[in-house]
């Protein structure tokens, strides 16, 4: 296999589409992550193919197949290998990877268990490339279990901004489906990247979950933390309390609109109580902002008055943003960076629909999450944390 060009690259691929139409898609894709992955090992050994260059770490030596079973079909790759000292496996067969097996669990343990539809069946049989056992499902979650226990153990250290968001999912136990809460923490580190801190899944009371999580986060090393993102989850104040108590909390702006909802008694008038909230929130300061704040109190008590007293009682405890460095305030004013890490999950969780127990959800959901985390923590910084007055190491 040698490279080509981008040109010579995508024209090889539209005429085999144009020749095959939709059933040349999985090979189109098979050859672009060919491609992808020749590249790379050009990249870590630091010449191309048949490159003479004395800054080279090591030498190029043929190709493994390999059959990567997806949700589209069988992929088949020619893996390079290298010779030397060299260590060398492609990314691109690790990013995905972890969730698409976590995934393929959860749909055979249900199958197992006897509890899976005949549409599940058929995904198993064609995801796992034949008939599954229960042996087979425990081998395999034996091992991808080692490596995901490992991730939610890392030590953590200095994190500075924390958002912590739950999710729910359905799970079965003793013939039951029950809501099991997903508690998430993610974080921006001194360097302004971030990373996703924790994951917790159990069908326990609320408080207690959140005290256990938040206190498995400060054993693994968790310090320094000077401002906690959230919504107003039930059982989470109390926790947070305990657990990190005098870390100033901004409440979500974005949920503190959304919770005003239900005190305003006519629907068209909904839109103008958003818009009202955030032109509080959008003020240049906390000064200005408690100042519009009672401008709206006072304008609503006589007509909406439990409306008035919501939000005097509840809009500041969105106003911690105002006391963070300028330049921070604007990503730290929500929780909806988590609210898309929900999104993505929900996307994967969906096909399983009722996971089989809560091992199986908390699989799924870690490998995944270690995927984003990943392509956080290589990714482009977050916040700029050398800014003035951004918080200081701990």
């Amino acid at each position: 296999m040698t490279h080509q060009n981008d040109s010579e690259l995508l024209n090889s691929i539209l005429q085999h589409l144009n020749e095959s139409g939709l059933e040349a898609l999985l090979g189109g894709f098979a050859t672009l992550l060919n491609e992808a992955m020749l590249r790379q090992r050009s990249e870590a050994l630091g010449a191309q193919p048949y490159e003479r260059t004395d800054t080279r770490e090591g030498y190029a030596n043929g190709f493994k197949p390999k059959t990567v079973q997806t949700r589209m079909g069988p992929l088949e790759l020619a893996v390079p290998q290298v010779r030397g000292d060299l260590q060398f496996y492609p990314s691109a067969l690790d990013k995905g990877l972890r969730s698409e097996q976590a995934l393929k669990l959860a749909l055979a343990e249900m199958y197992v268990q006897g509890v899976s539809t005949r549409k599940v069946a058929a995904i198993v049989e064609h995801l796992c490339d034949g008939p599954v056992s229960s042996t087979h499902v425990s081998n395999c979650a034996a091992k991808l279990d080692v490596h995901l226990e490992a991730w939610r153990n890392a030590p953590l250290g200095i994190v500075p901004y924390i958002y912590l968001d739950a999710r729910y999912e359905k799970v079965r136990q003793d013939g039951r489906v029950l809501d099991c809460a997903v508690l998430i923490a993610s974080g921006v580190d001194p360097s302004g990247k971030r990373r996703i801190l924790g994951v917790s899944v159990a069908l326990s009371e609320a408080e207690v979950h959140w005290r256990e999580f938040l206190n498995s986060l400060q054993k693994r090393g968790l310090r320094g933390v000077q401002c906690i993102v959230s919504d107003d989850h039930t059982g989470l104040k109390a926790a947070r309390k305990a657990v990190f108590a005098g870390v100033p909390w901004q409440r979500c702006q974005f949920h503190l609109q959304q919770n005003a909802q239900s005190y305003v008694p006519q629907r068209d008038q909904r839109a103008v109580v958003a818009a009202e909230i955030r032109s509080v929130f959008n003020c240049e300061d906390k000064p200005a902002a408690n100042q519009r704040l009672k401008e709206l109190v006072a304008r609503r008590e006589k007509k909406t008055p439990k409306l008035a007293a919501w939000m005097e009682a509840n809009l500041p405890e969105g106003f911690t943003a105002f006391d963070l460095p300028k330049a921070h305030q604007r990503r730290m004013r929500t929780s909806n960076p988590l609210e898309r890490v929900n999104m993505e999950l929900k996307r994967r969780t969906r096909v399983a629909s009722i996971f089989p127990n809560e091992a199986s959800l908390l699989r799924l959901v870690s490998a995944r999450l270690m995927e984003i985390s990943e392509e956080w923590e290589t990714g482009k910084i977050y916040l700029n944390m050398q800014s003035d007055n951004s918080p200081q190491d701990a």
